[in-house]
């Protein structure tokens, strides 16, 4: 879901060239599947494109070839820094952070509530994008 969110975000501000998202998984359970039919439906209702994706599991090259890898929750953080092999570059950061705050992203595996991430992805993309316009862009 944060990806086609952060995607259609940087699409509508006309800023696609200058990033590449992806979406990686930190754990097994669903390498190969695509969107989940719950994160689906809720991008259908608020009009944003679900793109072409696949589950893949984060690799060690990722630390190198990404600026920032974000996790939902400190346990996504703990294994990114495990495939990572630590984060000696100061890349990973989780989601709501950006927003000054230690709360977890609603899992919507385990809630059922996409609403709730929804709105959670919404505080903390919009959180990230501002710190990227004033670091970075």
């Amino acid at each position: 879901m944060a990806q086609f969110m952060f995607q259609d975000m940087v699409n509508k501000k006309g800023l696609a060239d200058r990033f590449y998202i992806d979406s990686a998984a930190t754990s097994t359970e669903e390498i190969g599947n695509g969107p989940h039919y719950g994160t689906v439906g809720k991008m259908r209702e608020v009009g944003i494109p679900v793109l072409p994706h696949r589950a893949r599991q984060m690799t060690r090259a990722d630390y190198q070839n990404f600026d920032y890898l974000i996790g939902m929750d400190s346990y996504n953080i703990r294994n990114m820094s495990r495939i990572a092999g630590g984060d000696p570059d100061g890349k990973i950061y989780q989601m709501l952070s950006f927003a000054g705050s230690t709360r977890s992203i609603a899992d919507p595996w385990y809630t059922g509530n996409f609403d709730e991430t929804y709105s959670d992805l919404v505080e903390g993309l919009e959180a990230f994008m501002k710190y990227l316009e004033t670091e970075m862009l």
